[in-house]
């Protein structure tokens, strides 16, 4: 097949969207089809990207950018690629672009809800009294871009009963995106390479680290772990909290952590190259997060074929991910949390039978199973497409 993926962010960029799509289209390629992505501009981005159309942009809200709706020197290239299907995964820009193309060339086309965006309105909204307006305007774009769509795809079940909730009415499968598992089971805490990252960042060798990665922004809920964990660091000065990442909440969360008396023990370690977090996972003896916005929460996954335990706050997105007792805990609360981290952080070989858990709990979300289920989708959207037209 060939297939059009259209998407507002895409490698370099470091995001679950970004590497979703990226993932897709190198495992979809290995699956023998012709995959072409058409993104937004990135000062950051390589020249010579194989199949990589990139539209101009400017920044937006949360490190993300915003395209062009429409590209009339693209239009005329994309009629000559002959696709045979169009998958967008976002609703703004290239989305829209994209649905337009598939309109035009009279092709099926698929969409892929990856971000709750009412969770996400307060890096516009700054008043509080227009914040149901904006809620209810995000949950109206995402419904009916959806409906306009033959098929959307979500990544949990938590997704799909969302979008229901929105009014969505058409077929909506539910596929987990996969991760490439041996970026993460290839490195080794004892390597020399994270040994001396553990030395730049100012990890002693007996101390315990409790880790998150990711944006440090709002909607993740970060405070919350640094207030959870504050009578756990002040009383246990071998633990750290290392986080990987950036964003707008972090001098927000650095006075926090002075406020807390916990400051010597958080380590903001900034945003790391893509190409290689799977050695950052390896800094950490538990993955830890407390946010309710995740779709799937693609590093909940990557911290478990990192063989990290993982301690996170009760989601639906975690069905299926996390098993109590087996690959970690969710928790509810302050006094949840610190039991949980308590439990792993004390027992060493609790811990290491948690960490075989973790690895064997994540083989389903190979990169290859998440492309064999999407081309499954795209085939039955090609063959129900064909029928319908035949009947009109």
């Amino acid at each position: 097949m060939k297939i059009g993926l259209f998407t507002d962010t895409y490698y370099p960029q470091i995001n679950g969207v970004a590497t979703s799509v990226l993932i897709l289209k190198e495992n979809l390629e290995r699956l023998g089809h012709q995959v072409y992505v058409f993104t937004t501009t990135d000062p950051n981005a390589i020249e010579d990207e194989s199949n990589v159309y990139r539209m101009p942009s400017i920044p937006f809200a949360s490190a993300r950018r915003l395209g062009m709706f429409y590209h009339s020197g693209l239009v005329k290239f994309i009629k000559g690629l002959k696709l045979d299907i169009i998958h967008t995964h976002t609703e703004f820009s290239l989305g829209v672009f994209g649905r337009s193309m598939a309109r035009k060339l009279n092709i099926p086309l698929l969409h892929t809800y990856h971000t709750i965006y009412e969770d996400y309105t307060h890096y516009i909204v700054k008043f509080k009294l227009f914040d149901f307006i904006a809620k209810n305007t995000a949950r109206k774009i995402s419904a009916n871009f959806c409906n306009s769509v033959d098929r959307v795809i979500a990544p949990t079940e938590k997704v799909k009963e969302l979008l229901r909730s929105y009014k969505v009415n058409q077929h909506i499968s539910v596929i987990p995106t996969g991760i490439e598992l041996s970026k993460f089971s290839s490195f080794a805490k004892s390597s020399m390479a994270v040994k001396n990252l553990r030395t730049e960042l100012g990890i002693r060798e007996k101390d315990k680290v409790l880790l998150y990665i990711g944006r440090i922004s709002e909607e993740k809920n970060i405070g919350e772990l640094l207030v959870s964990m504050q009578p756990l660091l002040i009383s246990n000065t071998d633990i750290k909290f290392v986080l990987i990442g950036d964003g707008l909440e972090k001098s927000n969360l650095e006075e926090l952590a002075i406020k807390l008396r916990i400051k010597d023990q958080t380590i903001f370690a900034g945003e790391r190259p893509w190409d290689s977090i799977g050695m950052y996972y390896q800094l950490g003896d538990v993955f830890i997060s407390a946010s309710q916005s995740e779709t799937q929460g693609l590093t909940y996954i990557e911290a478990l074929a990192s063989g990290l335990p993982l301690v996170a706050k009760a989601d639906q997105c975690l069905d299926g991910v996390l098993q109590n007792g087996v690959n970690g805990y969710t928790f509810q609360g302050k006094d949840d949390f610190l039991q949980s981290i308590n439990a792993i952080l004390t027992n060493d070989s609790y811990k290491e039978l948690m960490s075989i858990g973790a690895v064997q709990s994540v083989e389903k979300f190979s990169a290859r199973h998440f492309a064999l289920a999407v081309e499954a989708a795209y085939m039955n959207v090609l063959v129900e497409c064909k029928s319908y037209h035949n009947v009109s």
